[in-house]
């Protein structure tokens, strides 16, 4: 199993809208997370606009192909892309930072 940290940043005027949008994240999106194997995954976000990202999956990258083939994904990218600040015109999904784990106790 991969733990997967991810950075992001969000517009700091945003984070209000940015929080209520991920209390009713869209079902069909969830689905397809789920779908491609993302498991245990949470969103934290710090009043600067900070995000860190934690998923667990067996396989990130395959798990990033299939949600580029899902159109639910394509229009959450879309509508989510303007909250984030530094993507220049990536979407948020391929433009957040991976984090290398160097430590985890079972």
């Amino acid at each position: 199993m991969q733990r997967v940290c991810l950075l992001g940043r969000v517009d700091p005027s945003r984070l209000d809208e940015y929080r209520e949008r991920h209390a009713a994240v869209w079902p069909e999106m969830l689905a397809a997370l789920t779908r491609h194997g993302w498991t245990n995954y949470s969103l934290f976000l710090k009043d600067d606009g900070l995000l860190i990202g934690y998923l667990e999956t067996e396989d990130y990258a395959a798990g990033l192909a299939g949600m580029a083939g899902e159109e639910v994904n394509a229009r959450w990218q879309a509508e989510m892309g303007p909250f984030f600040v530094g993507l220049g015109d990536r979407r948020p999904d391929e433009g957040f930072l991976i984090v290398p784990e160097v430590f985890h106790l079972d």
